[in-house]
């Protein structure tokens, strides 16, 4: 089971940045550079039974959310938003803003 871990960290140990920001494309004579939300997660584990059967196992996953593009035209550079990916991304972080900031006023009333 550890060198499978260790496998997988080697996989993946160059992925963050690359999970967020894409490579360059050249469309229409503007450079494209597109950018994400990414997040992945893996997890494993190993063990015996009462009868000292062994048995192992492990999976992974992750999502990402296109956010927009970075394009560059004639050198100036400016972000171009994907409204519906932001949207995905902005809507539960205001949920849970919002009843955070209720907990902490509750809390501080008391």
């Amino acid at each position: 089971m550890a060198d499978f871990v260790l496998e997988l960290a080697d996989k993946v140990a160059g992925v963050g940045v690359r999970t967020s920001y894409a490579d360059k494309v050249e469309i229409g004579g503007a450079e494209v550079v597109p950018v994400a939300l990414g997040a992945y997660g893996f997890g494993g584990g190993a063990g015996t039974d009462d009868e000292q059967n062994e048995g192992s196992g492990g999976g992974g996953g992750g999502w990402s959310v296109p956010l927009g593009a970075y394009v560059g035209r004639g050198g100036d550079v400016r972000f171009e938003p994907n409204v519906l990916g932001l949207l995905i991304v902005t809507i539960p972080l205001v949920m849970v803003t919002g009843k955070a900031l209720r907990l902490v006023i509750r809390a501080l009333k008391k």
